[in-house]
Order: C-alpha cells, then structure tokens, then sequence
C-alpha cells in the first residue's frame, strides 16, 4: 500500500507571504473602489449623501479583508500549539529568567 501524505505545493511559503504582503493593497483598493461606487451613485441621484454610502462600503470591504487575514492567521497559529518545539511555551507562557537578575 502506497502512504498517502498530503502534498503541499513547492511554493506554498512564497504564495502566502505574497497574500499577507497584498493586506495593505487590498485595504487601499477597497476603500478607492467604495469612493468610485460613491461618487457614480452621487451622479446618478444627485444626491451627496449617497457618496458616503459607497465611501462606508470602501471601509467595511477593508476592514473584512483584515477580519479575513486574522481569522487565516489563528488557523494557522493553532496548529503550532501541538508542535512539540512550542508546547512547553504554550502552556506556561513566557516567563522571565531568574538569574538575569543584578
């Protein structure tokens, strides 16, 4: 029988830090294309207040993108509580060294 592992993609490293590395890109292109929906409704209306409609759609798309790359990150994290290089810190936590001490 053949042992079935599960691959992971060469470059899979590389494609995430390029997806963390796009946060701040995504944060930026939320809020410009919730202004651009803003102001093509404005010129639709005629009303100004619809502006601030989009301009709030720009700024929830960013913020979800953010509550997205958190969430990604805790699934991640959890999984380094069982590695056995993290154990003993994950149940004691981060103590400072007695002999440091003058």
């Amino acid at each position: 029988m053949e042992n079935k592992e599960e691959k992971v993609p060469k470059h899979k490293n590389k494609i995430q830090a390029l997806d963390n590395l796009s946060l701040g890109i995504s944060m930026v292109v939320a809020v410009a294309i919730g202004v651009g929906i803003g102001i093509l409704l404005k010129d639709w209306t005629g009303k100004t207040w619809t502006l601030w409609i989009g301009v709030a759609l720009g700024i929830f798309a960013a913020f979800n993108n953010i509550y997205k790359a958190y969430q990604r990150a805790q699934k991640e994290f959890e999984g380094l509580a069982d590695d056995p290089r993290y154990a003993y810190r994950a149940k004691h936590g981060d103590k400072p060294k007695e002999d440091d001490e003058d």
